[in-house]
């Protein structure tokens, strides 16, 4: 995939929103699961903390190689502000909530993401209020996991429920990261998509290692951490939920609307769902069917409102 600023034939364009749609809801969709399986063992800041610095030295390094020009430094500081609130604040606070809550409801949680990016340039005045095809796919994808949150039970391992204040912190992370989505459009980050994720990436590293030697993780450090079941689950987030996952989520925020690069947090928790069926047996019920509907319904408005407004 190219930098926004190329000029791309239709087709081809086209060929690449695809991919990265793909590679979003996909990918991200499997990574509540895998951050689940990786703090069982590892303390959850310092974990997202090694993710994202082996994820964006191996992103940076092999741009370098390839012969992408050293960033400026003001570029750095933009990098370390979206940065800190997408992956800092954002990511590392799921981490952090998932200790207490299932992946899939962290994932449900997200879905409210959308909301956020679709208002809060209209409340700033910074845009004209959204379309009503792209409030009603908004309201529809809502909907969609609000069935699914309403079927979903304690599991052995997170017994009592979902404490309020822990899906609290995931809310604020679904804040922090409209704002920061938002705001990398305008900030002067890197040409280059992916180098602008590499450069995200490390500097959130450091601000999620400082944020759980806070926390005391440092005196967490186990044996039990080298087993090869978390290892997998962080390689698996490093290759898949950060430099695939997330280089096409900030290649998307250059090339389609932040609504339309959002849409992924409607898709994502039904991909949790389906995983847990998948691999931890939960049954699926005619709750998982209506939401799909409606999640595949809302995502289809979106798209179509949000094409319909840069038409106009």
């Amino acid at each position: 995939m190219t930098g926004a600023s190329a000029v791309q034939p239709p087709a081809a364009r086209q060929a690449h929103l695809i991919l990265a749609f793909a590679l979003l809801y996909v990918c991200w969709g499997s990574t509540y699961l895998a951050i689940r399986i990786a703090i069982g063992t590892w303390p959850p800041l310092l974990m997202a903390a090694v993710r994202f610095t082996v994820a964006g030295s191996l992103l940076y390094a092999f741009l370098r190689v390839r012969g992408t020009p050293a960033p400026a430094p003001r570029s750095w500081a933009a990098a370390a502000l979206t940065g800190g609130l997408l992956l800092g604040v954002g990511n590392g606070s799921v981490c952090w909530a998932e200790q207490w809550i299932p992946s899939s409801v962290a994932a449900l949680i997200i879905a409210s993401t959308p909301l956020w990016m679709t208002l809060l340039p209209w409340l700033g005045r910074r845009a004209p209020a959204p379309p009503a095809l792209v409030l009603l796919g908004v309201l529809l994808g809502l909907s969609g996991v609000g069935i699914l949150l309403g079927g979903l039970h304690a599991t052995p391992a997170i017994a009592g429920g979902t404490p309020p204040w822990a899906a609290a912190v995931v809310i604020v992370a679904t804040l922090a990261w409209a704002v920061g989505s938002l705001w990398s459009r305008h900030l002067p980050l890197p040409s280059s998509p992916f180098q602008s994720t590499a450069m995200q990436m490390l500097a959130a590293g450091p601000l999620l290692t400082l944020a759980g030697a806070a926390r005391g993780e440092f005196g967490h450090l186990t044996a039990a951490m080298l087993a090869p079941t978390p290892l997998l689950a962080i390689a698996f987030l490093v290759l898949f939920g950060s430099i695939a996952g997330f280089g096409s989520y900030v290649w998307l925020l250059r090339n389609t609307t932040p609504t339309r690069a959002s849409t992924y947090a409607f898709v994502n928790p039904l991909i949790a769902v389906l995983l847990g069926w998948a691999i931890a047996g939960e049954a699926l019920g005619w709750r998982t069917f209506v939401a799909s509907a409606l999640i595949v319904s809302s995502v289809a408005a979106v798209v179509l409102g949000s094409a319909g407004r840069r038409r106009s």
